[in-house]
């Protein structure tokens, strides 16, 4: 197997920055044409193409599932002797940051809220059903389908990458269809479709994550909400992310990812126990119980029936934004996770943030839900005015609203620098060919080129076109990432063979004895 760095992608480089230059200066000079191609081509791909977006991610969970109780999730992440390079608190905590941390914030308050006064599915709005529904809807949004998706990537890139000797880079996943080819055409045509899904996908997040510091500075210092003040939040916290980036991994990232996560943990204490704790704490086993219920219905739902667009702004808009993440999400996992045996790897991925985003959206979801049901109400208002708001709304409800509403601002920030340092890294490393040190002013490049991105897609339409480009991005990316699946399902075959015949596979057998299942492991010292 070729083992080539591949440490200058000139092709891939200068391809992906061409388009995203195009793209920037299209947006700027014809911001109105740029917004109503957005309205006209999300609705064409969302209308067209939403049952393959579902029956994608249902794939992806499937598979992931699968290698969790399969032979294979024994094998480790560069071998069978690796040791992880993070600890599990920090592992786990820049995996989740990264993952969500931005939409988590935003749509906290806001989707829960947004689904109980507009429920789908023919619901009268504003009722305890409507409320049930809601919670379920968002974690559905949310959970095991979201990871899933990053689970795939991440796995695929730290396996080749890894146990395979191949440059961490996405073209590398497809090296058991592929062979030799990747390092042509076909390979660059992979890795540019990574760069510009990623981009679009970070992008999303970035503005929605400008959006809410407009609001919570309106809320704080009675700034002006307008796009004008979201690209300059933008560019501030640009100048941010680059100082954490040209820090690298541990010096930036993981530092900041910890301190998002603290801060983020303070603040859903605090709501937790100034709110409706009681309520909270018997809504976390309804609402989570409730999506596993529901979990095939929603996984399969489709409209069909009703002949409504409900879905092409919420579920088709989710699943597309968490394809166009995966790029980045994926390679920042791998970069991190070696040393993880698959079972660990994708226990952790698909399980952990899962559970703690269902705590979370129950925390701050549940207590707005509470108070439009039997408080003084009054959010739902707020969420039809503008989703930005709704976590501040929430808030004023508490003592001290001044200093959590300052603490979420901060959060907000601390989780969009890392969101943005994270996706520059990554993508850096993408059309570096995987090399993890490359020239400092392409890693400033790929920065400022974030927010640049970002705030084109405000000026072309806001939340709508912030939605598009994930959209019409994650639809071609979602083919690769079928693809994905089976080249990485062969590649561990291959794998396992090997170590079979070299006498390292660990075999399991289960016995039913004494009335208990018990586990026999052969020929494993390693885990």
């Amino acid at each position: 197997m070729k083992t080539s760095n591949l440490t200058i992608q000139p092709v891939v480089f200068g391809a992906s920055a061409a388009l995203i230059v195009l793209f920037v200066v299209l947006s700027f000079l014809y911001t109105q044409e740029m917004g109503e191609t957005f309205d006209s081509a999300q609705a064409a791909f969302a209308t067209y193409a939403g049952w393959f977006y579902i029956i994608s991610v249902n794939v992806f969970l499937i598979f992931v599932v699968s290698l969790l109780f399969s032979r294979y999730g024994r094998i480790r992440l560069g071998g069978q002797d690796a040791q992880p390079e993070f600890t599990t608190r920090g592992w786990l905590a820049m995996l989740f940051s990264a993952g969500m941390g931005i939409g988590l914030v935003f749509w906290a308050v806001a989707e829960p809220v947004y689904h109980f006064a507009a429920p789908p599915q023919g619901l009268a709005g504003e009722t305890v059903e409507a409320a049930k529904r809601a919670m379920t809807i968002t974690l559905f949004h949310w959970g095991f389908h979201a990871w899933a998706i990053y689970a795939v990537v991440g796995l695929s890139l730290a396996f080749f990458a890894y146990n395979r000797g191949l440059p961490l880079t996405v073209r590398s996943a497809f090296y058991p269809i592929l062979g030799e080819r990747i390092y042509g055409p076909i390979g660059h045509a992979i890795d540019i479709m990574a760069v510009v899904a990623t981009m679009f996908g970070l992008a999303t997040s970035l503005g929605l994550g400008a959006q809410q510091v407009n609001a919570g500075l309106g809320v704080l210092l009675g700034v002006e909400q307008g796009v004008n003040v979201q690209i300059v939040i933008i560019a501030v916290v640009t100048l941010i992310a680059l100082v954490s980036v040209l820090n690298g991994l541990d010096g930036g990232v993981r530092r900041l990812s910890e301190l998002n996560m603290g801060l983020a943990a303070l603040l859903m204490i605090f709501v937790f126990l100034l709110g409706p704790t009681l309520f909270i704490l018997n809504s976390v086993v309804q609402n989570f119980g409730g999506y596993l219920r529901e979990l095939i219905e929603l996984s399969t739902w489709t409209e069909s029936y009703g002949n409504t667009q409900w879905q092409h702004s919420w579920t088709i808009f989710y699943w597309a934004w968490w394809i166009a993440w995966s790029p980045f999400v994926g390679m920042f996992i791998a970069r991190i996770s070696r040393g993880r045996t698959i079972r660990e790897f994708v226990t952790a991925v698909l399980l952990v943030p899962a559970l703690i985003t269902a705590v979370w959206m129950t925390v701050f979801g549940g207590s707005a839900l509470h108070e439009e049901l039997f408080g003084g109400g009054g959010i739902t208002e707020v969420v039809r005015e503008d989703y930005a708001l709704a976590l501040f709304a929430l808030l004023e409800r508490y003592p001290g609203m001044m200093i959590t509403s300052g603490v979420a601002v901060v959060v907000i920030v601390s989780f969009f620098v890392t969101s943005s340092d994270s996706g520059s890294l990554v993508v850096d490393a993408i059309t570096s060919g995987g090399a993890e040190n490359s020239p400092v002013i392409q890693r400033v490049f790929w920065v400022t080129a974030e927010g640049v991105v970002a705030a084109a897609l405000l000026v072309a339409g806001g939340l709508d076109a912030l939605q598009a480009g994930s959209v019409l991005t994650g639809l071609p990316f979602a083919v690769v990432l079928l693809v994905m699946c089976y080249s990485l399902r062969r590649g561990l075959h291959q794998e396992w063979r090997e170590l079979r015949d070299a006498g390292k596979a660990p075999t399991q057998e289960f016995l039913w004895q004494g009335g208990r299942l018990s586990r026999l492991t052969k020929g494993d010292d390693n885990d």
